[in-house]
Protein backbone atom coordinates (compact mmCIF):
# COMPACT_ATOMS: atom_id res chain seq x y z
CA UNK A 1 0.00 0.00 0.00
CA UNK A 2 1.54 3.04 -1.07
CA UNK A 3 1.85 6.27 1.73
CA UNK A 4 1.03 8.70 -1.31
CA UNK A 5 -2.61 9.19 -2.36
CA UNK A 6 -1.69 9.99 -5.89
CA UNK A 7 0.88 8.99 -8.14
CA UNK A 8 3.95 11.09 -8.77
CA UNK A 9 3.79 9.95 -12.61
CA UNK A 10 0.44 8.92 -14.39
CA UNK A 11 -0.91 8.11 -17.38
CA UNK A 12 -3.77 7.27 -18.52
CA UNK A 13 -4.52 5.97 -21.95
CA UNK A 14 -1.39 6.41 -23.79
CA UNK A 15 -1.34 5.82 -27.41
CA UNK A 16 2.10 6.34 -29.61
CA UNK A 17 3.03 5.58 -33.14
CA UNK A 18 6.21 6.25 -35.34
CA UNK A 19 6.18 7.42 -38.50
CA UNK A 20 4.34 5.14 -41.07
CA UNK A 21 4.26 2.01 -38.06
CA UNK A 22 1.57 0.28 -36.15
CA UNK A 23 1.35 1.69 -32.46
CA UNK A 24 4.24 0.99 -29.84
CA UNK A 25 2.36 2.60 -27.00
CA UNK A 26 -1.51 1.55 -27.00
CA UNK A 27 -4.03 2.84 -24.53
CA UNK A 28 -1.44 2.38 -21.67
CA UNK A 29 -1.67 3.23 -17.96
CA UNK A 30 0.57 3.55 -15.63
CA UNK A 31 0.44 4.60 -12.15
CA UNK A 32 3.87 5.35 -10.37
CA UNK A 33 3.86 6.16 -6.47
CA UNK A 34 6.84 8.00 -4.37
CA UNK A 35 8.78 5.27 -3.07
CA UNK A 36 8.00 2.37 -6.13
CA UNK A 37 10.85 0.43 -7.45
CA UNK A 38 9.39 -1.01 -10.86
CA UNK A 39 11.08 -3.32 -13.50
CA UNK A 40 10.54 -3.70 -17.30
CA UNK A 41 11.29 -6.66 -19.15
CA UNK A 42 10.49 -7.75 -22.91
CA UNK A 43 11.75 -8.05 -26.05
CA UNK A 44 12.86 -5.05 -28.05
CA UNK A 45 10.34 -3.47 -30.21
CA UNK A 46 8.26 -3.31 -27.45
CA UNK A 47 8.07 -0.05 -26.50
CA UNK A 48 10.20 0.49 -23.50
CA UNK A 49 12.41 3.31 -24.04
CA UNK A 50 9.48 4.51 -26.24
CA UNK A 51 7.64 5.08 -22.89
CA UNK A 52 10.72 6.84 -20.73
CA UNK A 53 10.82 9.24 -23.78
CA UNK A 54 7.06 10.26 -23.55
CA UNK A 55 7.14 10.37 -19.67
CA UNK A 56 10.19 12.72 -20.36
CA UNK A 57 8.61 14.59 -22.95
CA UNK A 58 10.61 13.56 -26.18
CA UNK A 59 7.59 12.36 -27.76
CA UNK A 60 4.12 13.46 -28.25
CA UNK A 61 1.66 10.94 -27.69
CA UNK A 62 -1.58 11.05 -30.48
CA UNK A 63 -3.29 10.68 -27.36
CA UNK A 64 -4.05 9.92 -23.34
CA UNK A 65 -3.14 12.11 -20.72
CA UNK A 66 -0.09 12.97 -19.00
CA UNK A 67 0.38 14.26 -15.34
CA UNK A 68 3.46 14.26 -13.76
CA UNK A 69 4.15 15.09 -9.93
CA UNK A 70 0.56 16.14 -9.44
CA UNK A 71 0.20 18.56 -12.40
CA UNK A 72 -0.90 18.10 -16.93
CA UNK A 73 1.86 18.31 -18.76
CA UNK A 74 1.36 18.96 -22.19
CA UNK A 75 3.52 21.31 -24.21
CA UNK A 76 7.65 21.57 -24.38
CA UNK A 77 7.63 24.11 -21.44
CA UNK A 78 5.78 21.92 -19.17
CA UNK A 79 7.90 19.17 -19.17
CA UNK A 80 11.34 21.54 -17.88
CA UNK A 81 10.82 20.99 -15.13
CA UNK A 82 10.49 17.26 -15.24
CA UNK A 83 13.92 17.19 -16.50
CA UNK A 84 15.16 18.82 -13.76
CA UNK A 85 13.14 16.55 -11.00
CA UNK A 86 13.32 12.89 -13.27
CA UNK A 87 17.11 11.64 -14.22
CA UNK A 88 16.98 10.02 -17.54
CA UNK A 89 19.88 7.36 -18.06
CA UNK A 90 19.64 6.77 -22.18
CA UNK A 91 20.15 3.11 -23.68
CA UNK A 92 22.87 4.77 -25.74
CA UNK A 93 25.61 6.37 -23.71
CA UNK A 94 26.85 8.52 -26.77
CA UNK A 95 23.28 10.18 -26.84
CA UNK A 96 23.96 11.26 -23.04
CA UNK A 97 27.34 12.18 -23.66
CA UNK A 98 28.35 15.26 -25.69
CA UNK A 99 31.65 17.59 -23.69
CA UNK A 100 35.32 17.14 -24.52
CA UNK A 101 35.84 15.72 -20.86
CA UNK A 102 34.35 13.54 -18.09
CA UNK A 103 34.16 16.47 -15.75
CA UNK A 104 32.62 18.87 -18.57
CA UNK A 105 29.62 16.30 -19.30
CA UNK A 106 29.05 15.45 -15.28
CA UNK A 107 28.93 19.48 -14.40
CA UNK A 108 26.52 20.49 -16.92
CA UNK A 109 23.43 19.02 -15.10
CA UNK A 110 24.13 20.73 -11.96
CA UNK A 111 25.31 24.03 -13.79
CA UNK A 112 21.99 24.04 -16.13
CA UNK A 113 20.15 23.70 -12.64
CA UNK A 114 21.68 26.99 -11.32
CA UNK A 115 24.63 25.58 -9.52
CA UNK A 116 27.94 27.47 -9.28
CA UNK A 117 31.10 26.67 -11.47
CA UNK A 118 32.65 25.41 -7.93
CA UNK A 119 29.45 24.03 -6.57
CA UNK A 120 28.88 22.29 -9.98
CA UNK A 121 32.89 20.68 -9.88
CA UNK A 122 32.14 19.57 -6.38
CA UNK A 123 29.17 17.68 -6.78
CA UNK A 124 30.81 16.52 -10.12
CA UNK A 125 33.67 14.86 -8.30
CA UNK A 126 31.40 13.60 -5.76
CA UNK A 127 29.66 11.83 -7.99
CA UNK A 128 32.56 10.39 -9.83
CA UNK A 129 34.31 9.28 -7.16
CA UNK A 130 31.12 7.43 -5.89
CA UNK A 131 30.89 5.52 -9.01
CA UNK A 132 34.61 4.46 -8.59
CA UNK A 133 35.19 7.04 -11.10
CA UNK A 134 37.83 9.18 -9.16
CA UNK A 135 40.71 10.64 -11.39
CA UNK A 136 38.85 10.44 -14.17
CA UNK A 137 37.84 14.03 -14.55
CA UNK A 138 40.12 15.08 -17.43
CA UNK A 139 39.67 11.86 -19.14
CA UNK A 140 38.41 12.25 -23.18
CA UNK A 141 34.75 11.08 -22.85
CA UNK A 142 34.91 9.59 -26.42
CA UNK A 143 38.24 7.93 -25.90
CA UNK A 144 36.44 5.75 -22.84
CA UNK A 145 35.16 2.26 -23.49
CA UNK A 146 32.07 1.36 -23.16
CA UNK A 147 31.98 0.27 -19.98
CA UNK A 148 33.07 3.40 -19.02
CA UNK A 149 30.89 5.27 -20.81
CA UNK A 150 27.97 3.58 -19.24
CA UNK A 151 29.10 4.62 -15.56
CA UNK A 152 30.14 8.16 -16.99
CA UNK A 153 26.63 8.45 -18.17
CA UNK A 154 25.29 7.32 -14.65
CA UNK A 155 27.21 9.70 -13.10
CA UNK A 156 25.53 12.73 -15.20
CA UNK A 157 22.28 11.57 -14.06
CA UNK A 158 23.18 11.13 -9.93
CA UNK A 159 24.77 14.34 -10.19
CA UNK A 160 21.28 16.28 -11.21
CA UNK A 161 20.26 14.72 -7.67
CA UNK A 162 17.08 13.80 -9.05
CA UNK A 163 13.91 12.37 -7.26
CA UNK A 164 13.29 9.75 -10.00
CA UNK A 165 15.06 7.91 -12.02
CA UNK A 166 14.73 6.38 -15.59
CA UNK A 167 17.20 3.97 -15.88
CA UNK A 168 16.94 2.38 -19.50
CA UNK A 169 19.63 -0.71 -19.57
CA UNK A 170 22.07 0.34 -16.99
CA UNK A 171 24.46 -2.79 -16.71
CA UNK A 172 25.01 -2.29 -21.01
CA UNK A 173 29.09 -2.75 -20.95
CA UNK A 174 29.59 -3.62 -17.41
CA UNK A 175 31.87 -6.29 -16.35
CA UNK A 176 30.71 -8.35 -13.27
CA UNK A 177 32.36 -6.44 -10.04
CA UNK A 178 30.60 -3.37 -11.75
CA UNK A 179 27.64 -4.76 -12.18
CA UNK A 180 27.10 -5.85 -8.72
CA UNK A 181 28.53 -2.24 -7.43
CA UNK A 182 25.54 -0.90 -9.31
CA UNK A 183 23.44 -2.93 -7.56
CA UNK A 184 24.57 -1.99 -4.32
CA UNK A 185 24.03 1.59 -5.42
CA UNK A 186 20.64 1.10 -6.73
CA UNK A 187 19.63 -0.58 -2.84
CA UNK A 188 21.38 1.87 -1.53
CA UNK A 189 19.71 5.31 -3.09
CA UNK A 190 16.46 6.94 -1.43
CA UNK A 191 14.98 7.18 -4.78
CA UNK A 192 11.95 5.98 -6.96
CA UNK A 193 13.23 4.30 -10.04
CA UNK A 194 11.90 2.31 -12.75
CA UNK A 195 14.39 -0.20 -14.50
CA UNK A 196 13.99 -1.25 -17.76
CA UNK A 197 16.64 -4.68 -18.50
CA UNK A 198 16.57 -7.96 -19.82
CA UNK A 199 18.25 -9.48 -16.93
CA UNK A 200 16.15 -10.29 -15.16
CA UNK A 201 18.36 -11.00 -12.01
CA UNK A 202 19.48 -7.46 -11.82
CA UNK A 203 15.37 -6.68 -11.95
CA UNK A 204 15.06 -9.18 -9.23
CA UNK A 205 17.60 -7.59 -7.36
CA UNK A 206 16.98 -4.32 -7.28
CA UNK A 207 13.18 -3.75 -7.71
CA UNK A 208 10.17 -4.43 -5.97
CA UNK A 209 7.31 -5.00 -9.11
CA UNK A 210 8.42 -6.57 -12.80
CA UNK A 211 6.14 -5.78 -15.49
CA UNK A 212 6.50 -6.45 -19.07
CA UNK A 213 5.19 -4.70 -22.42
CA UNK A 214 2.89 -6.28 -24.82
CA UNK A 215 0.89 -4.96 -27.46
CA UNK A 216 1.95 -1.54 -26.41
CA UNK A 217 0.64 -1.95 -22.43
CA UNK A 218 2.13 -3.01 -19.51
CA UNK A 219 1.69 -6.47 -18.01
CA UNK A 220 2.27 -8.23 -14.88
CA UNK A 221 3.11 -11.72 -14.47
CA UNK A 222 3.56 -13.00 -10.96
CA UNK A 223 3.43 -16.44 -11.44
CA UNK A 224 6.43 -19.06 -11.01
CA UNK A 225 7.94 -21.22 -13.46
CA UNK A 226 10.76 -24.05 -13.91
CA UNK A 227 13.38 -23.46 -16.25
CA UNK A 228 15.68 -25.72 -18.06
CA UNK A 229 18.27 -25.09 -16.04
CA UNK A 230 16.87 -26.07 -13.08
CA UNK A 231 15.68 -23.28 -10.45
CA UNK A 232 12.35 -21.34 -9.99
CA UNK A 233 11.75 -18.20 -9.78
CA UNK A 234 8.58 -15.48 -10.48
CA UNK A 235 7.98 -13.58 -13.75
CA UNK A 236 8.74 -16.95 -15.68
CA UNK A 237 7.17 -16.08 -18.97
CA UNK A 238 8.25 -13.08 -19.73
CA UNK A 239 11.39 -13.65 -21.91
CA UNK A 240 14.93 -12.73 -20.25
CA UNK A 241 18.65 -13.36 -19.43
CA UNK A 242 20.27 -14.08 -16.05
CA UNK A 243 22.99 -12.38 -15.13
Amino acid sequence: MNENSYPIINLEKITYSYPGGPPVINELDLKFYHGDRIGLIAPNGNGKTTLFHIIMGLLKPASGKIEIFGKSVREERDFLDIRRRIGLLFQDADDQLFSPTVLEDVAFGPLNLGRSKEEAIEISRKTLNFLGLAGFENKITFKLSGGEKRLVSFATVLAMEPEILLLDEPLTGLDNQTRGKIIDILLNLDISYILISHEIDFLAATTKQIYTMENGMILSDEKAYIHKHDHIHQFGTIPHKHM
